[in-house]
């Protein structure tokens, strides 16, 4: 299933979706600009390494200030085009009536903490793993979370595949983001054990599931259902 557009009719201008929107794509075409090994470099600087971010912890790390940042930076990284363009379409789809509840301040503040407490999830099952973990994912589950919590009976305009034909349907947000939150959690605890972490191949699905949750948590202490 994939989402093209929702249904909801309280849009307003998204300066800051369309922002995170822009600054990811900018970050990325740096990094197709870069030499493998340049990128490989980049990705240990600036994605959230668990290994690293443990030995951060522990004060063994040589720089904890800057492992601690990576929570921050690694949600602008991507691991390729398929990565980055479907992260985008989520947050194009979801992250405006968000933002509109929540203020231009608030939602950064909401986006970025998601994003942290996303990537703090998948590290917490991974905390050994020496496999650079980066993506907009966690963040944009944070924004699913409470979109599910505020519009759970707006219609999402979904692309659906039957064998050789695409239809289209509108599915209620809290059937869609239902799913996907189950289906999300139901490949993290299959992972366990496993390199689940973007870099080979796999996904970061405690990410998703953890920034989804702690959406939830967050937006409604934000305002998420304050009436201005």
């Amino acid at each position: 299933m994939v989402p093209l557009r929702d249904e909801n009719p309280t849009y307003s201008k998204s300066y800051v979706t369309y922002g995170l929107i822009g600054l990811n794509i900018a970050i990325f075409l740096f990094e197709i600009g870069l030499s493998s090994q340049a990128l490989e470099l980049f990705f240990d600087r600036w994605a959230v390494v668990p290994a690293q971010l443990t030995a951060s912890f522990q004060g063994s790390g040589p720089n904890p200030v800057q492992e601690w940042f990576t929570l921050i930076s690694s949600q602008f990284l991507h691991g390729g085009f398929l990565h980055l363009g479907g992260n985008m379409l989520y947050l194009w789809v979801f992250g405006n009536n968000i933002e509109d509840r929540l203020g231009k301040v608030k939602f950064i503040i909401f986006y970025l903490g998601c994003g942290i407490l996303a990537a703090l999830t998948q590290w917490f099952f991974e905390p050994g793993s020496s496999v650079p973990t980066v993506g907009a994912s966690g963040a944009i589950a944070g924004v699913m979370g409470a979109y599910i919590l505020r519009f759970p009976k707006a219609r999402i305009l979904t692309l659906i595949p039957l064998f050789f034909f695409i239809t289209t349907i509108r599915i209620p947000a809290l059937f869609f983001l239902g799913f996907w939150f189950v289906q999300q959690a139901l490949y993290g605890i299959a992972s366990l054990g496993a390199d689940a972490q973007m870099g080979t191949g796999g996904i970061a699905y405690w990410a998703h599931a953890g920034g989804f949750v702690f959406g939830i948590v967050l937006g409604p202490l934000l305002g998420l259902f304050s009436e201005e």
